[in-house]
């Protein structure tokens, strides 16, 4: 008779939680629900769209022997990133009255690029990774997301870089802008069993820089901060009652039509709800169900 094993299986995952989503829920309920439950289009903008690009050719300059990373090498690869988002979502193209807004707007972009010269030379980097999704589940909750770059130095140390192309925060809003990399960076301690040793927000428009030093004890605050967001949510999902919150933000916000806040109505709560919840709007599209005949 053969000896059994014991195998240690995976926690059965209840929810997932991307920093981005989670800063939803925590700005105003019903936001979450339009874009993780509902998931309701939203217009494309020139900002959004550019930074984009910008992250795709900072992404892409890595990929050049390091004596190649030059700022003509590097806003060569501005008009490339374009069109391959461009093929991807051609609609975008609507975004630009003519071909001179449109080289305007390349030439912005260009702009930002350079701007990141004048904050790090690339030269000297050599990435762990670009890009990259990371992911754990912490009872049940699964965490996850997409860090720009992870860069770990010969002794170890872990630093988590992110790319801004808007302006650096005020001193009062900076802990919302760090909310994101303390986010990643409990991801990795989780994962790596290393706390990063620095959060980076590299701001482009500014050409300016926001570093930040994590502590274990602060990270296992934040994780009980992460797991009170879900229960919050789980709780909305299960009532099907996700309450707008009003604020500054709302004059940036593409669902006022739909809004109690605004006079408008939201469309029937889905029944699936908390399946919903468990997609990343990066994950490959799920293959249509065909009907019963």
């Amino acid at each position: 008779m053969t000896e059994a094993i014991a195998v240690a299986l995976p926690d059965a995952v209840i929810g997932s939680l991307s920093p981005s989503r989670a800063s939803d829920f925590k700005t105003c309920p019903l936001l979450y629900r339009f874009r993780t439950i509902d998931r309701l289009p939203e217009a494309p903008s020139r900002a959004a769209v550019r930074g984009t690009v910008v992250h795709a050719v900072l992404e892409r300059l890595f990929d050049l022997p390091s004596a190649q990373r030059t700022l003509a090498a590097a806003q060569r690869l501005v008009e490339p990133a374009w069109h391959a988002l461009l093929a991807e979502e051609p609609e975008l193209a609507a975004l630009f009255a003519d071909e001179t807004d449109l080289a305007a707007w390349l030439d912005s972009a260009a702009q930002l690029v350079e701007s990141y010269f004048a904050i790090e030379d690339p030269s000297r980097l050599e990435p762990a990774a670009r890009e990259e999704r990371v992911e754990t589940v912490i009872d049940g909750l699964r965490l996850r997301g997409y860090v720009d770059r992870l860069d770990i130095s010969p002794s170890g140390d872990v630093r988590v870089v992110d790319y801004k192309t808007g302006t650096i925060p005020r001193e009062a809003f900076e802990a919302k802008a760090l909310f994101q990399m303390k986010f990643y960076a409990l991801v990795l301690w989780r994962t790596r069993g290393v706390v990063p040793r620095q959060l980076k927000l590299i701001y482009l428009s500014d050409r300016d820089t926001l570093t930040y030093t994590p502590e274990p004890d602060e990270l296992a605050r934040f994780e009980r901060t992460l797991k009170a967001i879900w229960v919050a949510i789980a709780r909305a999902a299960e009532a099907g009652d996700f309450r707008p919150s009003p604020s500054r933000l709302c004059d940036w916000c593409d669902h006022q039509v739909r809004c109690p806040a605004f006079g408008g109505t939201p469309p029937p709560f889905p029944t699936d709800a908390l399946s919903r919840i468990d997609r990343d709007r990066r994950d490959p599209p799920e293959p249509a169900i065909q009907p019963e005949l």
